[in-house]
């Protein structure tokens, strides 16, 4: 029996237990690596994955969200978004405001500084996501999401 790309990566000498376990793995390893060439591409950005993430949000939303609002949309959960609107805050990125008929909830809106950093990422953004999967073919790509939209609909709680 051959072993899969992954069993060579890992120097795993055994089989995977099942297909299952090999797929999940294959998720991991994938997302790792994924995370790591993002991670770095922010970092030049002075911005973390998790800050981008927020900053994306709300220029999509085009109008101020609420904090728990923001959390809810993340890509990765963020057990504090508070200290990470905090650290935007202190970067001149986002601004809060409080809410005149409800003083518990908190707005968050972009800064123009942060409109000209995300003007600034955008087509270094979409270089990098071409150069990580651009050797698939649109085919294989609407595959792929439409099979990680089906392992996660099992997932969400």
């Amino acid at each position: 029996m051959t072993r899969s790309s992954l069993q060579r990566e890992l120097k795993k000498k055994r089989p995977f237990d099942s297909p299952e376990q090999e797929a999940a793995l294959q998720i991991l390893r994938t997302n790792d690596q994924l995370q790591n060439r993002l991670g770095r591409f922010f970092r030049g950005y002075g911005l973390t994955s998790s800050q981008y993430n927020v900053l994306r949000i709300l220029r999509g939303e085009g109008k101020p969200l609420p904090s728990l609002e923001i959390a809810e949309r993340m890509i990765q959960v963020v057990p504090a978004i508070t200290g990470l609107i905090d650290r935007l805050e202190k970067q001149g990125l986002v601004e809060r405001k409080r809410c005149e008929e409800d003083r518990r909830i908190v707005y968050v809106e972009l800064t123009t500084k942060a409109g000209k950093l995300l003007e600034q990422i955008d087509s270094p953004l979409s270089a990098l996501h071409k150069a990580l999967l651009g050797h698939l073919t649109r085919t294989e790509l609407n595959d792929l999401s439409r099979l990680l939209e089906q392992a996660r609909a099992n997932m969400l709680t």
